[in-house]
């Protein structure tokens, strides 16, 4: 294997996305002031020059993004960035005021009563963060409760309630009521509710906000060990950086209703947009988020072949500890395939934050 050979591989053609959102607009005020906003001489105003002269709210402003089958889609933002909003337009339970809005190709804003009932019953489940339990009804049908709206039976709505309890470690309490369990188990019930239905996406709005962090950190192991024995596409709404990190397979980050980055983890924390996201990221460390495809640089003639082997997505962190121990630089590599090298200096220089064109240059 030569240097030649440590090039990325290139990818197909992409599946058609979950969610596709193009332009959406959201304003809230007089229902013909509203309407007029999006595409206007107002559009750009700040959002109190924008009350005073129209008397609107705009809180999603011209957002689009596709959520990718599969992923964790992640949507962050401080208080009034316009997050769940957002994610309430997803599947109408707020109408978008301008836009639009598909689910696997399918016109979101063309359903009809039947087809949104559809789409909120079988295909996108939310869970909220107040957890929205009947607190009369035992744990077994409160996850039950969705399926019995929609008719199932008896014997098949408690024998799938059943396993949506298993599998969000809730096995002996079934018959409780919701005042009798802890937030943490409340809220396991309204994720096994949400599961029951079988949706092609979950979407969460803050779900563990109100939680304590010991809690909170639980529930985020629950979504992540979920997602990773699943596979389902998760679209995840959050003001906590950390939690946006750990989770998010890309992460959206908003401020006054607009999207002002879009990218990784990594690419949020690695490259930030401008100044309000690398105040947002300036206290992560950086070693335990970016990976050494950010520290990498070709082979040359013979490295492929020797040093340890590290995946993409190794975290520069381990892959300083891994160069440590060899004495020398290590190899990226995927499916066998030699992707670059990495050596101390290198991924030293992520560490430090050196822009990426001085990275190369250390790398070089």
């Amino acid at each position: 294997m030569d240097a030649a050979t440590c090039e990325p591989a290139t990818t197909g053609a992409e599946a058609t996305p979950v969610f596709s959102v193009g332009g959406l607009w959201k304003v809230f005020g007089p229902k013909g002031a509203a309407a007029k906003v999006p595409g206007s001489e107002h559009a750009d105003l700040p959002a109190a020059e924008l009350r005073e002269r129209t008397g609107c709210t705009a809180a999603v402003r011209d957002v689009t993004f596709d959520v990718r089958k599969g992923e964790v889609f992640v949507v962050m933002g401080l208080s009034g960035s316009g997050k769940s909003t957002l994610v309430r337009c997803l599947t109408r339970l707020i109408e978008p005021t301008a836009g639009t809005l598909a689910i696997d190709g399918e016109d979101v804003l063309a359903m009809d009563a039947g087809r949104l009932r559809s789409l909120r019953r079988h295909r996108a489940a939310m869970v909220f963060q107040h957890f929205g339990l009947l607190p009369h009804r035992t744990v077994m049908d409160n996850v039950a409760y969705g399926l019995e709206i929609q008719g199932v039976s008896r014997a098949e709505r408690r024998a799938r309630a059943a396993d949506m309890v298993a599998k969000v470690g809730l096995e002996g309490l079934e018959d409780r009521r919701p005042g009798q369990l802890s937030g943490g188990q409340q809220q396991r019930v309204g994720l096994a509710r949400a599961l029951a239905a079988d949706p092609e996406v979950l979407l969460f709005d803050e779900p563990f906000s109100a939680l304590d962090p010991l809690i909170r950190r639980e529930m985020q192991d629950e979504v992540a060990r979920l997602h990773h024995d699943e596979g389902r596409t998760m679209v995840f709404i959050t003001h906590d950086l950390a939690e946006a990190l750990r989770l998010g397979d890309r992460i959206a980050l908003m401020r006054d209703g607009r999207i002002v980055q879009l990218g990784t983890p990594e690419e949020i924390v690695g490259s930030p947009a401008d100044d309000y996201v690398r105040d947002f990221v300036r206290d992560v460390p950086r070693e335990q988020v970016l990976t050494v495809r950010s520290a990498m640089r070709p082979a040359a003639v013979g490295e492929s072949e020797r040093g340890p082997a590290l995946a993409p997505t190794t975290t520069v962190v381990d892959a300083i500890e891994a160069v440590a121990r060899s004495g020398g630089p290590a190899r990226v590599v995927e499916r066998g395939r030699c992707l670059g090298i990495v050596d101390d200096a290198a991924l030293l220089a992520v560490v430090a934050g050196l822009p990426a064109a001085t990275r190369r240059e250390v790398a070089a």
